[in-house]
């Protein structure tokens, strides 16, 4: 297979995934890397590739959104752009090794939180006599640091954000994911103007391009098709998705 429709059909992968459940940048990663980018260069240029796709699946989802507890929509998404663009200067800073060490008990946790979140705030809420939830504050702050790691690395940080929405609000995951994308696309469109002026990411425009074009078809397709889907299956695919993206990162750890 020529490089060019190996990332084509990477991309095209990568940007469904993350309309559906998260885990693109697992796919377009380890693509790059494969066609004889550095580790870095990939990891900023899966970035820039998934941004289309995220905001197309974004546009989809437009009238889905529901609020992420008291913390106005406005002001989660001045965040995950503010964190998004620390992040990204992060990454060009630093190098990339000792926190890519952390990123699988990271994805450990954040999946044990989105398979048990909903559960273990009801039983929490039960046992206070009133209802579980986080302040504007909290949310806006935890919402800041997965920007920042979402800037930095990307990996699972929709499924992150996924399991903070669950344990600390008791979302339900499949009502939570328009939002979910909707903050993907403004971690992404820091990180990637950061990217496009600092790094060498354009250096490899051929490439670019053809991850590019196969995130846009799979992140508006697959916003389409999780919108059709029940929410229970909606929920089991982003739980699946969780699980094989913790143990693949564990594997290639």
């Amino acid at each position: 297979m020529s490089p060019l429709l190996l990332l084509l059909l990477a991309g095209c992968v990568a940007g469904a995934l993350n309309a559906v459940g998260g885990g693109g940048t697992f796919v377009a990663l380890p693509a790059l890397v494969s066609v004889g980018l550095s580790p870095v260069t990939a990891n900023a240029s899966s970035t820039i590739a998934l941004v289309p796709g995220a905001v197309a699946g974004a546009w989809v989802y437009r009238r889905d959104h529901i609020p992420v507890g008291p913390a106005p929509t406005w002001a989660l998404t001045c965040v995950s752009v503010v964190g998004g663009g620390i992040g990204a200067g992060v990454l060009l800073l630093l190098p990339a090794s000792s926190f890519e060490a952390a990123v699988p008990w990271l994805l450990a946790f954040a999946t044990v939180l989105l398979a048990f979140g909903r559960h273990v705030s009801r039983a929490l809420s039960d046992a206070l006599g009133r209802p579980l939830g986080m302040s504007s504050t909290a949310v806006l702050i935890g919402q800041l640091v997965l920007a920042m790691y979402g800037g930095y690395f990307g990996g699972a940080v929709g499924i992150m954000m996924m399991a903070l929405w669950s344990i600390g609000l008791g979302l339900d995951t499949a009502a939570a994911n328009p939002m979910r994308i909707t903050q993907l696309a403004a971690v992404y469109l820091s990180a990637t103007a950061l990217f496009v002026v600092a790094s060498d990411a354009l250096s490899s425009a051929h490439f670019l391009a053809a991850l590019l074009i196969g995130a846009v078809a799979g992140g508006a397709g697959g916003a389409h098709l999780a919108r059709r889907l029940p929410p229970w299956l909606l929920r089991s695919v982003i739980l699946t998705s969780a699980v094989t993206m913790t143990v693949l990162y564990f594997v290639r750890g």
